[in-house]
């Protein structure tokens, strides 16, 4: 009844499989992996999950013990080999990137998992705060790491383990049908995708569920493939994977995962977790309604397809029928020529937005609008399209005339709310204002009525 996965190379087990990962790598004494937010903000929880190409980094904070059964676990104390740093360890230290030491440990398993994947980018330290500010010679540790060595440990794929057993709370099915079964057995069960959301409340509101069942292994949600007409995409594909096997196939979608939370989250976040918890921030909404976006759901008691249009019905409401969850999203191959996503938030990155909004419009060929799709997060209760000036543009000259008349009916067009995010006026002038500013990036100077 406990969880049994590999950590730091050698089989351990955890009899609580709720108990979030963070909490029992410290009560063994593996203090190197810290708590500093529990929401997966800063990084100074992250460690590294094995997979089929190499390594994950991941906020141990959000990830359940039952989640990792069967899986292997990296965290800073298992790198050095026989008393000799890892090639991450060594590169950090010649490079003066540790000042106080706290984010030490979350920035090497992120330059860890780089370092496997050939990635250099800033993108694999996003998602880590380092409080002293020294970025500057942390992002020189990762510009200068070396390709591993083909004797490198790290290298050798391990023994497998068992297949995860029973655990008491956990569940973690295979397929639709023995998922179906274990909701009918347990109704009250809280379903588990990549926890980015689930995890934030289990840490900061105590909330507390009985039984949790992961979807994790769900065959039926994985899929990622070319269904004809359409890009299908399972509810239990994850930010980083639609990153990477979609990228340049939409661009409005590149543009929004390219400002989509950290590395750590995308890794974890799914499809499906993003869309059924119906933020009105939720970043990929937005561009799914743009993108015409239909939805799979499904039950025990069958299947049916939905536009996301249709699927969020109030705040934090969805359409979604008792025992009914989201399988898979359908993309329409065919889009309009000018498409573009934007997202407005008081960070660069690794933020909530105050405003993001995607554009989908296909002219004809004397330059006149024939389909417009306007989208919107942060401005409602739910995230939403801009029917009315959808319908007036078409038709309409595609010029900055028409652009101008279309943003200053699209200031008015909601009533956002006032936060600690922005206020009511500021995200009324962004609706607009986001609207021109695709104008003139997507429309060359020169065919510009």
């Amino acid at each position: 009844m406990s969880a049994l996965f590999r950590l730091n190379g050698a089989p351990v087990r955890a009899e609580t499989p709720s108990q979030m990962l963070l909490y029992f790598l410290r009560a063994r004494g593996l203090t190197g992996t810290k708590e500093g937010c529990a929401e997966g903000d800063c990084g100074a929880c992250t460690v590294a999950l094995r997979t089929p190409a190499g390594f994950e980094a991941v906020n141990s904070c959000l990830l359940p013990v039952g989640a990792v059964a069967g899986r292997d676990v990296v965290t800073v104390e298992g790198l050095a080999q026989g008393g000799t740093l890892h090639p991450v360890q060594e590169a950090l230290a010649a490079a003066g990137g540790s000042q106080c030491g706290f984010c030490t440990p979350g920035f090497v398993m992120s330059l860890f998992a780089a370092f496997y994947s050939g990635e250099r980018g800033d993108d694999v330290l996003g998602g880590n705060l380092c409080r002293c500010t020294g970025y500057v010679p942390i992002r020189a540790a990762l510009r200068s790491l070396p390709a591993p060595n083909p004797d490198d440990p790290f290298l050798r794929p391990p023994a497998p383990l068992p297949a995860p057993s029973a655990m008491a709370g956990f569940f973690a099915p295979t397929s639709l049908p023995e998922l179906f079964a274990l909701l009918a057995e347990h109704p009250e069960a809280k379903l588990l995708a990549g926890g980015t959301d689930v995890g934030v409340e289990m840490n900061t509101v105590g909330r507390v569920y009985p039984v949790l069942v992961s979807l994790a292994s769900v065959a039926e949600l994985q899929a990622l493939e070319d269904a004809g007409d359409a890009v299908r995409v399972g509810a239990g594909v994850t930010l980083s994977r639609l990153e990477r096997e979609l990228r340049g196939v939409f661009p409005a979608l590149d543009d929004m995962l390219a400002h989509f939370a950290a590395r750590p989250i995308r890794n974890r976040a799914t499809v499906g977790g993003n869309l059924g918890t119906a933020s009105p921030v939720g970043d990929l909404a937005p561009v799914f309604l743009a993108l015409d976006a239909q939805l799979e759901l499904v039950s025990a008691a069958g299947a049916r397809t939905l536009p996301l249009g249709d699927f969020f019905t109030g705040y934090r409401a969805t359409a979604l029928r008792p025992g009914e969850l989201i399988a898979a999203v359908r993309l329409p191959k065919r889009q309009p020529a000018l498409t573009r996503a934007y997202k407005v938030s008081k960070r660069a990155a690794d933020d909530i937005s105050t405003v993001s909004a995607a554009f989908a419009v296909a002219l004809s060929a004397a330059g006149r609008v024939e389909t417009a799709r306007l989208a919107y997060g942060g401005v409602a209760a739910t995230p939403v399209r801009a029917l009315a000036v959808e319908r007036a543009l078409v038709g309409r000259p595609w010029s900055a005339a028409t652009v101008r008349e279309a943003a200053a009916a699209l200031r008015a067009a909601f009533t956002p709310l006032s936060d600690l995010r922005g206020s009511a006026a500021y995200r009324s002038r962004l609706v607009g204002n986001l609207f021109e500013r695709f104008f003139y990036e997507s429309t060359p100077e020169a065919a510009r009525p």
